[in-house]
């Protein structure tokens, strides 16, 4: 659920006047193919309407030892956010990390300051969300959770990744407190002017906004026809889902440390408890 902070820092750059959402990634990253780089918008890059290749789809990956290196913001952008586009930009929706990945490198470059510590100083400090914040596997934190795999005989623990990778697509660990905090936020404009919050919120193609995505449960679910924003998340060991649910100011957070794949299901039925409540 990193995306959704990375699109925050980057609509409060558009703000400050410091980018522009039909602004080209080759007018903030100088080092990055200019072929490329010239026809991809920073907008096409929040709603994954890029065409540029997801690097976690690259044959082998994850499960090489290049899913186990660290790499430096730029290193990594050349080697593995720098294929060919796979459609023409904005024409179609597909997920993309190496879009996020580049977002945060744009962040880097245009503010001198390193991402995490944006993500501090604009998000974390600011609503007080202390258990929050980019993960480094060699820092001691207390009541980390480790994560687990599943496999034949059972749980395993998770395979190592480095965080480097992921970066402003994935790095992020958080508790649900955090979560709500972030949640309250973002229906006040301490974080963004409403007419740019709003835009998180707006759907794209596929009903993707900018790092949020956009469900309207369809008639016999619960809140049938009601808006609700998400995203969730899978990683080595972990998963999350964040729904809102915005007329009523609901909010459904899980955090699961391990790769069972029953977030949906779990999510679903707390919503269908929450709305038999009202």
């Amino acid at each position: 659920m990193t995306k959704p902070f990375t699109a925050l820092l980057i609509l409060q750059f558009v703000n400050e006047g410091k980018l522009k959402l039909d602004g080209h990634i080759s007018d903030y990253l100088p080092s990055y193919r200019q072929d490329t780089g010239s026809q991809v918008t920073i907008s096409q890059l929040l709603s994954h309407t890029s065409g540029i290749p997801n690097s976690l789809q690259s044959p082998g990956f994850l499960d090489g030892p290049a899913s186990r290196m660290r790499y430096g913001v730029k290193e990594f952008a050349r080697q593995y956010c720098s294929g060919d586009l796979r459609f023409e930009p904005g024409t179609k929706f597909e997920y993309s990390n190496s879009g996020y990945f580049l977002l945060g490198a744009v962040l880097e470059q245009i503010s001198g300051t390193l991402y995490e510590q944006l993500l501090r100083d604009r998000i974390f400090t600011p609503l007080g969300m202390n258990d929050s914040g980019y993960t480094h596997s060699e820092t001691v934190l207390a009541h980390r959770a480790s994560g687990y795999e599943r496999s034949a005989t059972g749980l395993r623990n998770a395979r190592y990744y480095d965080m480097s990778i992921p970066f402003a697509a994935g790095a992020l660990y958080s508790t649900v407190r955090d979560l709500y905090l972030w949640d309250q936020a973002l229906y006040t404009e301490r974080l963004l002017p409403a007419r740019l919050r709003d835009l998180l919120f707006k759907p794209n193609l596929e009903n993707y906004g900018y790092g949020w995505g956009i469900l309207i449960p369809k008639a016999g679910a619960p809140y049938a026809g009601e808006t609700i924003v998400m995203h969730g998340g899978a990683i080595f060991g972990f998963q999350s889902l964040i729904e809102r649910i915005l007329s009523h100011r609901e909010l459904i957070v899980l955090l699961d440390n391990t790769d069972s794949p029953k977030l949906l299901d779990i999510a679903l039925e707390i919503r269908r408890v929450l709305s038999e409540s009202h």
